[in-house]
């Protein structure tokens, strides 16, 4: 029974978001996004600058590639991180409700091991214009190697163009 539910939940919000989509999460528009932040690990405080790109394969529906150097601490980190993201649009209201999911690896300078990072996202977008946005929400992730397994959560706050 729930899992019949569910379904029918998931097709519902498939099929009626796909009536409401447009500019900035239309099918085929990609996004792009340049990322400066900051982050601590391994005792260090990181400047961390990147780019995200993105594509939407249906109506609200991206998934993408984004690339990070941590940089001014030691050990050198690079990541590269493959999410999936969907957007429910809803009709008459100023923002649109996200959850995404994603998959990073995480190269790290010897001696030191990389780690797989696993998480998920869920927050809310805001056009800005017919192909840009702004979007805040929270993120969490799991962290593992073969020695440990490790959690945080962090908000996020970003925009990003589409054409």
């Amino acid at each position: 029974m729930k899992k019949n539910l569910m379904k029918k939940t998931i097709l519902m919000l498939l099929a009626t978001s796909s009536i409401y989509a447009g500019g900035a999460f239309s099918v085929g528009t990609k996004n792009i996004r340049i990322i400066a932040s900051t982050d601590n690990s391994f005792g260090e405080t990181y400047t961390v600058l990147g780019v995200n790109a993105n594509y939407f394969v249906i109506d609200n529906l991206s998934v993408g590639a984004t690339y990070l150097s941590y940089l001014g601490g030691t050990p050198s980190i690079n990541q590269i991180t493959v999410p999936v993201t969907y957007h429910v649009a809803l009709e008459g209201m100023p923002f649109v409700p996200y959850i995404g999911a994603f998959y990073s690896k995480a190269f790290i300078e010897a001696p030191y091991e990389d780690y797989d990072v696993y998480g998920g996202r869920i927050g809310a977008s805001m056009r800005t214009s017919a192909n840009s946005y702004v979007s805040f929400g929270w993120v969490q992730e799991l962290g593992s190697t073969s020695n440990d397994i490790s959690k945080r959560g962090y908000p996020e706050v970003s925009g990003g163009i589409s054409f």
